[in-house]
C-alpha cells in the first residue's frame, strides 16, 4: 500500500482545466487501486457537486491547515509537519508547484506540468504574476524527484524554456469524467435541452471565456457564412469580463440572436455535448484541451486548432484549422455540417483515437511511477516484516 499526499487546491477550488485534471486523476486511482492511501492537502475548500464525492468517500482523507490564517505558508512550508505526521511517502504537486524544501524530508516527489502560457503568451499575465509562475515552476522542476506534463506538447516547452533533462520529463496524459463516456437516452437529451432552453440543432463550446479560447473568432466565423449553413452557437463556460465584448462583438456582427450562453450544471454536461451537432475548439494555445476529449467520448464531430497540443488531443478525430483566420474556420464549419461522409469519419477515427485516454491504463502509469520512485520501500511500514 502507498500512502500519497496530493496538493488538493485545484481539486478543491478550481472548475477549469486544473481542477479537473485533478478530480478525474484521484478519482481514478481510487478506482483501480483502492488499497492505496490518499491524502489530500488544501487550506481551504469549496463543496459542491463536483467535491462532494471526495469529502464523503473513505478512500481520501483530506486534511486542512490546524490553525486559520496564513494559508500561503501552510501550503509552502507549514505543510511538510503534517506528511511527516502522516508517513506521506511521496507528495504530487498537481499543478505545476512543490512545498519549499520538501526533498529535505525524504519525501519522494512529484509535480504535474500542465502548460506554459505564461511564457508563451507573457502579454496575458502582469509582470508580478509572471515572475511568481515563473518561480513556482522553476523551483519545482529543480526539486522535483520526476515531471508529468499533460501532453507531448507541454514536455517540449518545459525542455525549451527550462532545459530540464528529457529523462526527467514523462508524458502520462489525462483522462476525462467516466460520465462522458455513458450514452444518455433521448428523453434525457431532449429534458436537458428543455432544461436549459437550448436549440434543437446547435454548434456547441464549453471552456472559460477568456480571449485566448478565440470564442471572437467562431464569431467572426459565423458571420461570414451564408444563414442556410449558419446553425445557432451554445456557449458553456465562465468569465463575466470577456463575456461582455462576446455580446458587443455578436452584437456589431448581428447574431446576437444566434449566441446563447447556458450556466449548465455538471452532470447535464454530457447531454449537452451528445446533443450537439458539431463541437468547437479554436483556441490559440492549451496545454492539453480536455473539452476535446469529452466532445469525441460523446461521439461528436470536432473542430480544433492546428497549433500546439490540440492535435495531439483531436487527433484523427478532429477537424484541424487556422485558429487566426476566422475564412478558415468557417470552412472547416461548413465542411464538417455539410459533409456527411467525412463527419461520420471524424465521429468513428475520434472515438478510436479517445480510447487511449481511458482511465485505467493512465492509473496504471501514474501508480508504475510513483513506485518506481519509492522503490523497495514503497510498502507502509504496518506491512514490513
Amino acid at each position: 500500500m502507498l500512502r500519497i499526499g496530493y496538493d488538493a487546491r485545484q481539486l478543491y477550488n478550481n472548475f477549469t482545466g486544473p481542477g479537473n485534471y485533478s478530480r478525474t486523476l484521484l478519482s481514478n486511482l481510487a478506482e483501480y487501486y483502492p488499497d492505496n492511501a490518499y491524502f489530500l492537502y488544501t487550506p481551504r475548500l469549496t463543496r459542491n457537486e463536483e467535491t462532494q464525492f471526495f469529502l464523503n468517500s473513505a478512500l481520501y482523507n483530506t486534511h486542512m491547515p490546524r490553525r486559520k490564517g496564513f494559508p500561503l505558508l501552510w501550503q509552502n512550508f507549514g505543510i511538510k509537519r503534517d506528511l511527516k505526521r502522516q508517513r506521506i511517502q511521496l507528495f504530487h504537486g498537481l499543478n505545476q508547484s512543490l512545498p519549499f524544501g520538501l526533498s529535505k524530508t525524504g519525501i519522494k516527489s512529484v509535480v504535474t506540468v500542465h502548460d506554459l502560457i505564461f511564457k508563451r503568451f507573457p502579454k496575458q499575465y502582469t509582470f508580478s504574476r509572471r515572475l511568481a509562475l515563473d518561480f513556482r515552476l522553476k523551483y519545482a522542476c529543480r526539486e522535483a524527484d520526476h515531471i508529468v506534463a499533460i501532453s507531448e506538447n507541454t514536455r517540449q516547452d518545459l525542455l525549451h524554456f527550462y532545459e530540464v533533462p528529457p529523462e526527467k520529463v514523462s508524458v502520462i496524459y489525462q483522462s476525462c469524467h467516466e460520465r462522458y463516456m455513458q450514452e444518455r437516452s433521448n428523453k434525457t437529451l431532449e429534458a436537458v435541452r428543455q432544461r436549459y432552453q437550448l436549440p434543437k440543432e446547435y454548434i456547441l463550446s464549453v471552456g472559460a471565456i477568456i480571449p485566448r479560447k478565440n470564442l471572437s473568432g467562431v464569431i467572426k466565423a459565423l458571420s461570414i457564412m451564408p444563414a442556410t449553413e449558419r446553425l445557432p452557437l451554445v456557449v458553456v463556460g465562465r468569465g463575466a469580463r470577456h463575456k461582455q465584448q462576446i455580446l458587443r462583438l455578436a452584437k456589431q456582427l448581428q447574431l446576437s440572436d444566434h449566441i446563447h450562453f447556458a450556466d449548465v450544471r455538471f452532470n447535464d454536461l454530457p447531454a449537452v455535448y451528445q446533443s450537439a451537432s458539431l463541437f468547437v475548439y479554436p483556441s490559440l494555445y492549451e496545454g492539453f484541451g480536455i473539452p476535446i476529449l469529452e466532445a469525441l467520448f460523446s461521439k461528436v464531430p470536432v473542430l480544433t486548432s492546428d497549433t500546439a497540443s490540440l492535435p495531439e488531443a483531436g487527433g484523427p478525430g478532429a477537424h484541424l484549422t487556422d485558429p487566426t483566420q476566422p475564412e478558415a474556420i468557417a470552412e472547416g464549419i461548413r465542411k464538417v455540417l455539410t459533409d456527411t461522409e467525412y463527419q461520420a469519419r471524424l465521429i468513428h477515427d475520434g472515438f478510436e483515437h479517445a480510447q487511449q485516454f481511458l482511465g485505467e491504463p493512465l492509473s496504471e502509469k501514474m501508480i508504475d511511477l510513483y513506485e518506481e520512485l519509492i522503490g523497495e520501500e514503497y510498502l507502509t511500514p504496518e506491512q514490513i516484516t
